[in-house]
């Protein structure tokens, strides 16, 4: 199925598409012929990226700078994208989470989490599908999700919510929508680390790596969530619709991923809320 020209002809936006996963994503779709757009809040990053895309694949990509937790800025972003051509692929790859004792969160982290995460999806697939249903335009929306959405996961809770949110949004748009040629797709990964991602999610005094209780003995690898989301995306999946593949190696059949946090005391908490940048 991943024959070199699979996604030839496709203008693909990714959020979040300057490093991780999201870049891991962009590099596969750009492979694979597609046009692509990515943003994010950091400029300079997507910029790199971008150049490092078009040098190696010699395929079109531009960088914008938006704050998706931002409607307008949303919106702006989108008609600009639209000026030059209409999007046929919305990638929902940015998101935010951090651990922490659920009853220890302000609202201002909670939200922190919940803005890109929820409302920032929320807002480019409505932007992205109001534009397609008004143009007549087919389209296909791909939310990385996780597998909180099965287990729920303890301190993480803002992030579970958010995700299984997105997860109601795919299932019930993919009814609305689909009937006007838009596709909802959505991937639950399992340990994928990330440099970003590691950082919030496995500090200093977690138990052994996430690779170490996997069934399969392992973390994923970048490419083969890649692989997955270039076929969600593509015509090959034209059948698939409202959706979520969990890809994890098994690992949620054992447990939601959380369970070793119930084991620390409260001085580890302490030692965590310190070391968390704060603002």
């Amino acid at each position: 199925m991943f024959e070199k020209n699979l996604l030839a002809g496709k203008r693909i936006l990714v959020t979040g598409g300057g490093s991780g996963l999201g870049a891991a994503m962009a590099r596969r779709f750009a492979e694979l012929g597609a046009e692509l757009v990515i943003c994010g809040r950091r400029l300079e990053l997507l910029q790199q990226t971008a150049a490092q895309l078009r040098s190696d694949f010699g395929t079109k990509v531009s960088a914008i700078r938006c704050d998706i937790r931002d409607g307008a800025a949303v919106d702006a972003m989108m008609d600009s994208i639209w000026s030059d051509a209409p999007l046929d692929v919305l990638v929902n790859n940015a998101a935010a989470t951090f651990i922490a004792q659920t009853e220890q969160l302000s609202f201002r982290a909670a939200d922190a989490i919940l803005a890109p995460t929820l409302h920032g999806a929320l807002y480019c697939t409505l932007a992205a599908g109001k534009r397609w249903i008004e143009g007549r335009h087919n389209g296909v929306v791909l939310s990385i999700l996780s597998t909180s959405t099965i287990t729920g996961r303890a301190f993480t809770v803002p992030s579970a919510m958010a995700k299984s949110a997105v997860l109601a949004m795919t299932k019930s748009l993919a009814v609305e929508w689909g009937p006007k040629g838009i596709r909802t797709v959505a991937i639950a990964p399992g340990p994928f680390p990330t440099a970003g991602a590691s950082g919030q999610l496995r500090p200093e005094g977690r138990d052994e790596a996430p690779g170490a209780q996997n069934p399969l003995g392992r973390v994923g690898e970048h490419g083969e969530l890649a692989n997955l989301a270039s076929f969600l995306i593509s015509d090959q999946a034209g059948y698939i619709n409202g959706e979520m593949v969990v890809q994890d190696g098994g690992s949620h059949l054992r447990g939601s991923g959380a369970e070793d946090l119930l084991q620390w005391t409260d001085a580890q908490w302490v030692q965590l809320r310190a070391a968390r940048p704060k603002g």
